[in-house]
């Protein structure tokens, strides 16, 4: 018999994650259908969006032949029934205190940085890029680990060798370069661009970096059709795209720069969200999300 949610003690809850202690080594993460917005959780779930971040999880811990955080499987006997397929069970590490953000391409916040600077993160770049340019080599460009409601910061490679000492800086940085080209080069052969993503890292007993949180899904990642990129234009993402942009159309009637709750999702951009999650899955994955574990 499979324990429930109330045998473990709650630790903590994020905007997507809940997250219980199964033991002293041992916690379970739970991904919900939570969706959040210009740093609000908004009050309409997406079906499914747990399962598929979690299914997206465990194809990515699998391919990129790292040591991560997995401590079982997707159908784990410690996962309560009813979570099965949504869940991880993962080593309890401490964590290390940064965002590793790596870019192949500059848009979003990393845009805003080079035209103020020329640069991102202090990362100096060719003068004359624009919106979803290619970058000559993709770039580590670190973020503070913010409160939830909080905004993550850029900050430099200085900034994190100033608050995690120079070697573990210097590993971050390497380990996050270096997982994101996997994640690319298996990305494009599906004929998709990885513009940039984040990860997080725990550490094992012997200070070594261990992947953790989830990791390449379309929450902590851009992705973009290769065979609908076109540099000088923004995108469309595989991610809550269609919902940010649903939000500030004439038709949800929220003002953004209130402080106010965004309204209830409207029944077709739930549905074309979830649509647009499960293509980014199934098509890099190569797996049918259908067969992906439901209990």
């Amino acid at each position: 018999m499979r324990p429930t949610l109330s045998d473990y003690r709650h630790v903590a809850s994020g905007k997507v994650r809940d997250i219980y202690e199964i033991d002293d080594a041992t916690l379970l993460l739970v991904a919900s259908d939570r969706i959040s917005a210009y740093d609000f959780i908004l009050d309409t779930p997406i079906r499914d969006k747990g399962r598929i971040l979690t299914a997206a999880s465990f194809f990515w811990f699998d391919r990129l032949g790292v040591p991560n955080h997995l401590a079982g499987g997707p159908d784990d006997a410690r996962i309560p029934a009813g979570l099965v397929g949504r869940s991880m069970v993962v080593t309890k590490l401490p964590m290390v205190q940064v965002e590793c953000v790596a870019r192949g391409y500059l848009t979003g916040s990393g845009l805003v940085d080079y035209n103020a600077t020329g640069a991102v993160c202090g990362v100096e770049l060719p003068a004359g890029l624009g919106e979803a340019d290619k970058l000559p080599a993709p770039i580590f460009t670190p973020a503070t680990k913010a409160a939830m409601g909080d905004h993550d910061e850029n900050v430099s490679f200085a900034h994190v060798a100033n608050q995690v000492g120079e070697e573990l800086a210097t590993a971050l940085r390497e380990r996050t370069l270096d997982i994101y080209g996997r994640g690319a080069d298996l990305a494009a052969e599906r004929g998709i661009i990885l513009a940039d993503t984040k990860f997080e890292f725990g550490q094992a007993p012997d200070g070594s970096l261990v992947l953790a949180d989830e990791v390449l899904t379309p929450d902590s990642s851009r992705y973009w059709d290769a065979a609908t990129y076109q540099p000088g234009v923004v995108q469309p993402s595989f991610d809550k795209q269609i919902v940010r942009n649903w939000l500030t159309g004439p038709d949800s009637g929220w003002d953004r720069g209130s402080e106010q709750q965004p309204p209830a999702l409207p029944d077709d951009v739930v549905e074309r969200t979830r649509a647009r999650y499960i293509e980014a899955y199934e098509r890099i994955s190569g797996l049918s999300f259908d067969e992906w574990f439901d209990a």
